[in-house]
């Protein structure tokens, strides 16, 4: 496993094998083989772009959901995050520690749609005890890609 050579795909997965070669001193065949290698073992998992919604017209809304749980005998938390990850609106779960137990990405069209998804599915789930909602309202970085882009809040500050 060459942490090098993931931590350049990590960086920009668009890198052309003759870059990744002169990055890491390897050849273009070996960065080929040793790519293929990591994508067979499950340690590089796929390639996304990072999308800025919030400058298209056709903006989604997305929320950070919290969720408190009562873990399931014999299988903990896994059966919960596995039927909450089978949900098209659900980008991300994340176990974690602290006052609640996932933290649950969701997208949506509106706010209204994420709250209903939040109401009908994943608070009347019978391990769930409590949820609390946090919309999105502006991402400035995301997977170490800055979306700011130059674009200052024009929101005046003002003191009392």
């Amino acid at each position: 496993m060459n942490i090098k050579l993931l931590k350049l795909l990590s960086e920009n997965a668009r890198y052309t094998l003759n870059e990744l070669s002169v990055m890491t001193g390897l050849t273009e065949n070996q960065v080929e083989a040793e790519v293929k290698e990591m994508e067979n073992q499950g340690l590089i998992r796929g390639y996304k772009a990072i999308i800025d919604w919030e400058s298209l017209d056709s903006a989604k809304v997305s929320a950070i959901i919290e969720l408190k749980v009562t873990p399931q005998r014999d299988v903990g938390f896994e059966q919960i995050a596995e039927t909450i990850m089978k949900y098209n609106e659900v980008e991300s779960v994340y176990l974690m520690s602290g006052t609640y137990d996932f933290c649950v990405i969701v997208k949506g069209k509106t706010f209204q749609e994420v709250a209903m998804f939040v109401a009908k599915r994943l608070a009347p789930m019978e391990a769930v005890i409590s949820t609390a909602t946090h919309f999105i309202l502006r991402r400035y970085k995301e997977c170490d890609i800055d979306l700011c882009g130059g674009n200052v809040d024009d929101r005046e500050n003002y003191s009392l």
